[in-house]
């Protein structure tokens, strides 16, 4: 399956061995598929933006890496103790902003937008929707991420997963891993 390079602008153009490596995921609904542990091999964390399925998924993930995970709409009591609704805290210089529920840029959730006008992360993550979105919210000066869905429910015709950097207040290597589900034979 091909590993997507995003826009030039996100591509480091130099390599500096203390930034952050980051796997992002979303919507596993308790699967994990097999080669995101080849994709995220290099990556210093996992970040998981909710309906993570069962805790045995995430304690699976934070067994690999470290995780910072937050629960969805889905996922049960044992989850929601291990993993709270939202998560914001300061990765390298950037402020990170992440819940289940959150909506894009023009349509955030009132949760969500809240959050944003009185934290002003650089960074808003955000999953439910399995449809796989990077864009750039000029309004708040934020990078909005959603990665889509990385399990084998949902509507989704591809898995994805997300791969970057986070260098100081720079975001950047962004890559995306995609894999063609086949519904015949049950996920891919």
């Amino acid at each position: 399956m091909p590993i997507i390079r995003l826009a030039e602008q996100y591509q480091s153009k130099d390599v500096n061995k203390n930034m952050t490596k980051i796997g992002l995921l979303s919507d596993t609904h308790s699967f994990l598929h097999p080669r995101l542990f080849e994709f995220f091999a290099d990556c210093d964390e996992i970040w998981h933006a909710g309906d993570i399925g069962n805790i045995e998924t995430a304690d699976k993930l934070a067994a690999f890496k470290p995780l910072r995970a937050v629960y969805g709409n889905i996922d049960g009591h044992k989850t929601r103790i291990a993993h709270p609704e939202t998560q914001l805290f300061t990765c390298e210089k950037t402020k990170v902003f992440i819940i289940h529920i959150g909506g894009y840029p023009g349509r955030y959730q009132p949760k969500a937008r809240k959050i944003i006008l009185a934290e002003h992360p650089g960074l808003f993550i955000s999953g439910h929707s399995h449809i796989l979105k990077v864009m750039f919210d000029k309004k708040h000066n934020l990078l909005h991420i959603n990665p889509g869905g990385s399990g084998n429910s949902g509507l989704h015709k591809k898995i994805t997963f997300i791969r970057f950097a986070i260098d100081g207040k720079d975001i950047k290597d962004l890559e995306i891993l995609e894999i063609d589900r086949d519904y015949k034979r049950g996920y891919y």
